[in-house]
């Protein structure tokens, strides 16, 4: 499948907004949107007033790259998250909140969504005993997310296993000491950290 391959940071530029992209880079004094908060390009310091148009196709293409997709997927989501029952906008961020990949990175076991996918792809990563190689595989209520035994072994996640436990999202739950988390409710709007409109994106694709 197609990848972003350009420099990430350009894009949390873009948006005008952190976007967590790479990881512990992004909280510290070398990122590059704090020290350039301006989009990239010659003018960026001069665009011009943005249309309602323009607003809802940055909001959705701030959540897209946020959660790293390409737009037909992204698009599939929203249909998904319509024929849902309750808030459609509600419903697209909760599904995006459920794929593997977006809580292997919530749990800490990846610094950005960007590794958690990688090490979903290539197996480290087990549900409830069972190996599970799909980044956007939703996760359920109960579910328990491990790492392979192998995987265990390597230093990343042996230092992993002696840090303090990082503040979760209320809707998981992780066990430093076994490398061990579990979802034990499913996400609600007030747990997504990025600042989202999410009305912009369900007003976009209902034109």
């Amino acid at each position: 499948m197609a990848r972003y391959k350009d420099s990430v940071c350009r894009l949390c530029r873009r948006e005008g907004v952190k976007l967590f992209l790479k990881g512990d880079r992004c909280y510290s004094s070398k990122c590059s949107f704090v020290k350039r908060p301006v989009p990239p390009g010659e003018t960026g310091q001069s665009r011009r007033k943005q249309s309602e148009y323009g607003m809802q196709l940055r909001e959705k293409q701030k959540v897209r790259r946020a959660y790293g997709m390409l737009e037909t997927q992204f698009h599939n989501y929203f249909e998904a998250a319509e024929k849902m029952k309750g808030v459609t906008g509600e419903n697209l961020l909760q599904l995006l909140e459920r794929r593997l990949d977006n809580v292997v990175y919530r749990l800490g076991i990846g610094d950005s969504r960007a590794q958690a996918r990688q090490l979903v792809l290539h197996g480290h990563i087990r549900i409830n005993g069972k190996k599970v190689n799909i980044p956007s595989y939703q996760v359920k209520v109960g579910d328990e997310i491990t790492l392979r035994d192998k995987s265990k072994e390597m230093d990343k996640f042996k230092t992993l296993s002696e840090e303090e436990a990082r503040p979760m999202p209320k809707w998981l739950d992780f066990d430093n000491a076994n490398l061990t988390g579990r979802v034990i409710a499913l996400p609600d709007r007030e747990d997504i950290d990025l600042t989202i409109e999410e009305h912009l994106i369900v007003e976009l694709y209902s034109k």
